[in-house]
């Protein structure tokens, strides 16, 4: 079923809040790796807020849909999305990265509720997703697993070897997002090392590509309805993004993969956000 207005309109309040909480989340933590945590806020909203069966008040229930954050050290966009879901209270996250708290910059699995996957370690995340929808099909559960890459992590090897066995064995069950936000920690992709024609390489391993506006909710959920639908390939979509997106001084600024905000600088973030969602 096609997404309705309220749903994009009720999505937008969320995405506009996430990003805020992000905000709050990097000035509190003294810093955080928020330029690719603002890139990723509308696909991972749109999971956990339109498609993911999932229950906050049940983490662990066996039928539930997995997530893999496999760009990990957007863990600052991450946990502020299970806040908001209701994973854990948001005031929690005053402590995010400090001295004996369970919110690291890389969410572990074993200390933050609502995480499936510890990741972080750039290249891991499609290989254990495959093998998690290899595991549903194994059991014959119909749960789905969701996986969203870096694409600065898609220079390394064992991305395309998990997707090479995606595609062998047919893994429809896995749906996977590329943030294609095109920066990494030392620059642009295509500078540091080059990984177009993207699109055509995921051809070549098998699967069927949606190439699409990753901060535009309608093309998202026409992407995600196409590919849960497939049962010959998996499929990849690929999201266009903006690093840094809705923070206007921090959009397409390779110095604002990480950094930190000042009180002046948070107020200014947020106005920033405030006028994206303004013009939407």
């Amino acid at each position: 079923m096609p997404i309705t207005n309220n749903e994009i309109a009720a999505l937008e309040e969320r995405a506009s809040k996430i990003r805020k909480n992000i905000i709050d989340i990097t000035s509190w933590a003294g810093g955080a790796h928020i330029g690719g945590a603002l890139s990723m806020v509308e696909m991972i909203t749109t999971l956990y807020f339109k498609y993911a069966n999932i229950d906050p008040a049940n983490p662990d229930m066996p039928d539930r849909d997995r997530i893999v954050v496999s760009k990990g050290h957007s863990g600052v966009g991450y946990a502020a999305v299970l806040a908001e879901k209701g994973y854990f209270d948001f005031e929690l996250l005053k402590d995010f990265n400090k001295f004996k708290s369970p919110f690291g910059m890389h969410l572990d699995s074993l200390k933050v509720r609502g995480v499936d996957v510890s990741t972080g370690s750039l290249g891991h995340g499609l290989p254990m997703a495959v093998g998690l929808a290899l595991g549903a099909r194994v059991q014959k559960k119909n749960w789905k697993t969701y996986c969203i890459l870096g694409d600065g992590e898609c220079n390394e090897g064992s991305i395309w070897e998990a997707a090479m066995a995606a595609s062998h064995f047919k893994v429809t069950n896995l749906v996977t997002f590329v943030d294609r936000n095109r920066f990494m920690i030392d620059g642009k992709t295509e500078e540091i090392m080059s990984i177009e024609p993207f699109a055509d390489k995921w051809k070549a391993f098998g699967f069927e590509v949606r190439d699409i506006n990753g901060h535009n909710f309608v093309e998202l959920a026409t992407a995600l309805d196409e590919a849960l639908t497939a049962d010959e390939k998996p499929t990849v979509i690929i999201a266009n993004t903006t690093k840094g997106k809705g923070v206007d001084f921090m959009e397409n600024d390779v110095r604002w993969h990480y950094g930190g905000l000042n009180s002046d600088l948070v107020i200014k973030a947020k106005a920033s956000v405030e006028r994206m969602f303004q013009r939407n």
